[in-house]
Parts: structure tokens; C-alpha cells; sequence
């Protein structure tokens, strides 16, 4: 059974400055907003490494570089290309409507702990484990 999923307003579209990031928190879960320019794209603000905030890191063509070790994670993909690691972050859809920023988030019942969406490199782990 799919859970519903529903649009979560953010920002102003110009409040978020080109090649930057910003944390926003929604229902327990720490989301790094990125303007790339020509779109917006968000993920976990949790670097899969130490934990580093994203949000705070250097944003270079489709990718941000964690401010405390330097790990560059694919804002799109969610993966990690440097270093060479199987590790990610969760990554959510994004629109722009009139000029305002959302994030399409599972819905969840407030009895429920947060749901995390399970980056695609968990769940090919996950596969691969069974086997």
C-alpha cells in the first residue's frame, strides 16, 4: 500500500541565493534545500559520513561537498562520489509554483514516528543482503 504523499510549502524561491543551501526541518526530518539556478532540488541534511550539515556545504554543478570532511554528495541522486563510498542520502521532489518553493513529503498519522524515505543505495543493500 502506497502512503500518501502531499506538497509541503518552504520558501520564497528568492529567499534561497544561487549555489546555496538552506536547512529547513519538517515533521522531525532535517532537509537541505538547494537553488541550482535552473531548478531546485532537495536531500537529507545529514552527511552519511559524521553527520555533517549539507545545507552548509559548497554547492559545484549537481553536487554539494559536506563542510566538515569533504565528502561530495549528487544533490539529484543522492549518492556519495567522493570518496568512493556505497553510502547516500535520501532525496525528495521539489516544484516551484508562482514563485514558491515545496517539498512532496510522505504523509504520516502524528501518533507515527517520522517517516524517512530509504535512499535507492539502502534498499539495492537491503536486496543484496537477502540473496
Amino acid at each position: 500500500m502506497k502512503r500518501p504523499q502531499s506538497w509541503i510549502r518552504i520558501a520564497h524561491a528568492e529567499d534561497i541565493p544561487l549555489r546555496e543551501g538552506r536547512a529547513v526541518e519538517i515533521d522531525g526530518r532535517d532537509i537541505a534545500i538547494f537553488n541550482l539556478g535552473e531548478r531546485f532540488l532537495a536531500i537529507e541534511n545529514r552527511c552519511p559520513h559524521r553527520g555533517g550539515p549539507l545545507a552548509d556545504g559548497i554547492v559545484s554543478g549537481g553536487t554539494v561537498v559536506c563542510p566538515l570532511h569533504a565528502w561530495k554528495v549528487h544533490l539529484e541522486e543522492g549518492s556519495v562520489l567522493k570518496p568512493q563510498e556505497h553510502a547516500c542520502v535520501a532525496t525528495y521532489p521539489v516544484r516551484i509554483d508562482e514563485g514558491i518553493v515545496s517539498i512532496q513529503m510522505l504523509e504520516r498519522n502524528r501518533e507515527q514516528a517520522p517517516l524517512v524515505p530509504v535512499p535507492e543505495c539502502m534498499e539495492m543493500e537491503s536486496v543484496a543482503g537477502q540473496s
